[in-house]
């Protein structure tokens, strides 16, 4: 059982456990490609690239219902300056994790190691060729989506993806999620997609587990619409579906 809450277009479900949150999360996306695969020839997805997906891509990765020859899909954010075969790179954990695994028709890989300014724009082009009908999500520790942190996060962006310094507490979450062994170890600088982007999937399904993002998660839904906690947007996107755990939750229980 879980306990659901709504507010505005948004619907929040909280479960007993981390594995149910995720197996839910992945059974939603899951529901919401097999719909999209119905009505068009080709759907594009966005995923995000943290433990906190784990769960949800694990699911998907063994669905038996979703034809991912049809699917074309990109990642969220990228390090600047990191190998791609390091374990940390977003694009080599999205790979390693679900895209290595299936089927799947094409995947536009950030490339962290070339000339940012290049590399966004080349990204951009990407993105604008098509809407996105899905996006694969997470909330970071302070309320960021992607590598919105808040002292970078504008929810009227007039890029669609650009170079950031990461927050320090960003960075920190990165040790606190196990990814790096010390803060120095973390990069400074992302590329990421900005929040209209991510805001213009047609449905959009956020993985937020773990009691350190249970601020965040209580400031999505209680908060005022600010980008001192930028998660607060999700309350305005048309159709988008936040899962907690009991940890992730408890502020909303």
């Amino acid at each position: 059982m879980s306990t659901v809450i709504r507010k505005a277009s948004l619907t929040v479900e909280i479960y007993p456990t981390r594995k149910a949150m995720g197996e839910a999360a992945g059974k939603k996306a899951e529901s919401l490609l097999v719909e999209f695969l119905k009505k068009k020839k080709e759907v594009r997805i966005i995923a995000a690239s943290a433990p906190s997906q784990t769960e949800t891509l694990a699911y998907l990765a063994k669905s038996k219902l979703i034809d991912w020859s049809r699917i074309t899909a990109f990642h969220m954010d990228e390090y600047i300056g990191l190998s791609e075969d390091a374990p940390q790179n977003f694009g080599k954990w999205l790979k390693d994790r679900l895209f290595s695994k299936v089927p799947i028709k094409k995947v536009h890989y950030m490339n962290g190691c070339v000339d940012p300014k290049k590399e966004c724009e080349r990204y951009t082009a990407l993105l604008k060729k098509a809407p996105i009908d899905l996006l694969l999500g997470g909330i970071g520790e302070n309320g960021h989506l992607a590598f919105n942190d808040p002292p970078v996060a504008d929810f009227k962006d007039p890029l669609t993806v650009k170079v950031v310094k990461i927050d320090n507490v960003s960075r920190k979450q990165q040790v606190n999620d196990g990814c790096f062994t010390s803060l120095n170890d973390v990069p400074k600088t992302a590329l990421t997609l900005t929040i209209p982007i991510l805001q213009s999937a047609a449905c959009a399904v956020y993985s937020v587990p773990k009691s350190t993002k249970a601020a965040a998660a209580g400031k999505m839904l209680k908060a005022s619409l600010e980008t001192k906690c930028p998660a607060t947007i999700l309350r305005f996107h048309p159709n988008c579906f936040v899962f907690l755990d009991p940890d992730s939750g408890k502020e909303l229980l």
